[in-house]
């Protein structure tokens, strides 16, 4: 099948949020995608970057703003018959066996019982799970529990599977079996599906399956890079062009594109309501110190840090983008080298890192100068949490912003910036 009349076609597609008392935060800004017959493509991008968002959009769950999709040639109203999903959180009626949550599907296409029960039999033989049909989730293991998923999606023929994050709540071992086995009955046609996509938060699970990989930017949502992945099935993950594209991914999802081509927030670029990155300083100082240790000696390649550190994408990036928000660390290329202020954070003393951190934070954050400045000049030194929260709120959705704040308070309180009473939730200078 050509470019002409692909499988799914996504033209344009936005996604505005909006609440009654909340100005539209935009979390999808104008993307084209095009699925074509015979292919898998993954998605890969930070946390909030809207790739469940637009998942849901392709899957008919969640309507655009603007912009349409088209399957086989017909726009996108509702859930189309072609098209099944698959979940992270498994999404199972714990009061239903295994059979009764595959026939669900197929129940809802009005198939007759009787078809209803060969074609779930089949499709849970299938996927590795024969013997297990009377069984209820609660007997099940986690990866048992989302092959019933991938059952229960398979049973109904799709033309196209959309898979959010599928493997991210199994174990390393349970997830590597479920992704080869997948793998296997695409490659060998023993599925209906035309064509896959998978949005993922692991970098070699994306190279490891996909044909191409799309990279997500985020605030809003963009494909800002396509990296096509021309390697056959099954592929190394320890050969040298999986780690070689690898590489290019990390390196992608690490560059915002600037003036000159390069990543690096400076402050005057952000204001007050500016996302932080979710990073507490305990992870912090634990990534500079072993980014300043042997043995990366204060440089270190991405993916090699993360398999350091134990750290996963979702919780390695956060930490990186706080790292050169502060100017701790600059990113270029898939790798991480600590500035000079990250060095001299690494080499000092408690009491010195609070100072060099409190000097990073009133320097690059600016809704930590902004809360300074408002305790500095009330007379009592002190000013509801609320006070920053609606101010936030005129940028971010309530949760948003609660959690910057959260973040923000945690940063600020490490470097004695501010006083917090949790149980008044006030904040205040009465300790310094």
């Amino acid at each position: 099948m050509n470019d002409a009349s692909p499988l799914l076609r996504a033209t344009a597609i936005c996604k505005t949020y909006r609440t009654p008392d909340h100005i539209g935060r935009l979390v999808l800004d104008h993307l084209d995608f095009t699925l074509r017959e015979g292919e898998i493509v993954a998605i890969l991008g930070k946390s909030g970057s809207g790739k469940s968002t637009f998942l849901r959009i392709l899957a008919g769950l969640v309507p655009p703003s603007d912009g349409s999709v088209q399957y086989r040639g017909q726009i996108v109203h509702e859930p189309a018959h072609g098209v099944a999903m698959v979940f992270q959180s498994f999404a199972l009626f714990p009061w239903l066996t295994v059979l009764g949550n595959v026939e669900l599907g197929l129940e809802a296409q009005g198939i007759n019982a009787a078809e209803r029960r060969k074609r779930a039999v089949e499709a849970i033989d299938l996927i590795g799970l024969d013997g297990f049909e009377n069984a209820y989730p609660k007997e099940l293991s986690g990866g048992m529990r989302q092959r019933v998923g991938f059952a229960r999606a398979l049973v109904v023929n799709p033309d196209i599977l959309l898979l959010d994050e599928p493997f991210s709540a199994l174990d390393v071992l349970t997830a590597e079996t479920l992704r080869t086995d997948l793998l296997d009955l695409w490659s060998e046609n023993r599925i209906p599906t035309k064509g896959i996509l998978i949005v993922s938060h692991n970098i070699e699970e994306a190279v490891e399956m996909a044909d191409r990989i799309l990279i997500f930017g985020s605030d809003p949502g963009r494909i800002n890079a396509e990296i096509p992945v021309p390697m056959a099935h099954p592929r190394a993950w320890d050969s040298p062009q999986f780690r070689q594209i690898v590489d290019q991914v990390y390196g992608l999802l690490t560059t915002v594109p600037g003036r000159d081509g390069r990543r690096g927030l400076k402050a005057e670029t952000i204001g007050v309501g500016y996302r932080l990155p979710d990073a507490a300083v305990q992870q912090l100082t634990g990534l500079i110190d072993t980014v300043a240790e042997a043995p990366f000696q204060g440089h270190a390649d991405l993916p090699h840090l993360a398999d350091e550190t134990y750290l996963d994408d979702d919780d390695l990036f956060p930490l990186l983008d706080a790292l050169q928000l502060l100017g701790f660390a600059h990113l270029s290329g898939g790798d991480i080298d600590l500035t000079a202020g990250g060095r001299r954070y690494a080499d000092s003393d408690m009491q010195e890192r609070k100072q060099i951190f409190a000097d990073a934070v009133l320097k690059h954050i600016p809704l930590a100068a902004h809360i300074r400045r408002v305790l500095d000049e009330r007379p009592g030194h002190r000013a509801p949490a609320a006070r920053f929260l609606r101010e936030l709120e005129d940028h971010l959705s309530e949760q948003e912003a609660e959690r910057v704040l959260d973040t923000l308070i945690d940063w600020g309180r490490y470097a004695e910036i501010f006083a917090y009473d949790y149980d008044d939730e006030v904040l205040s200078l009465e300790n310094f």
